[in-house]
């Protein structure tokens, strides 16, 4: 997570997590899970494609920027597993979807 989210961070992302609580009602836990992660990814690499003029810039940053998304996803995913492991039953309790 951002050190300083704006005041939208937590709008965008529950956004995402209504959207991925809404399609588990028809589908598999896990088939969600790899729709969701196969979005972010997609996004994430077109956002960063519009940042360079040319196929060999983004190439030449290919590695940086890879690292950089799996370091923010480790952090966001290591908070996340932290808190539900510290408040598990209660959030299981009161949990109707996964997100």
């Amino acid at each position: 997570m951002p050190k300083n989210p704006d005041p939208s961070f937590y709008d965008r992302a529950n956004a995402h997590i209504n959207l991925s609580n809404d399609q588990l009602e028809q589908d598999v836990h896990g088939q969600v899970s790899a729709s969701m992660m196969y979005a972010s990814a997609r996004f994430s690499t077109s956002l960063t494609a519009s940042g360079y003029k040319t196929s060999a810039e983004m190439a030449a940053h290919k590695n940086a920027n890879i690292d950089y998304f799996v370091r923010e996803y480790r952090m966001a995913l290591e908070e996340h597993m932290d808190d539900y492991i510290k408040n598990f039953d209660r959030y299981m309790a009161m949990s109707k979807n996964i997100g």
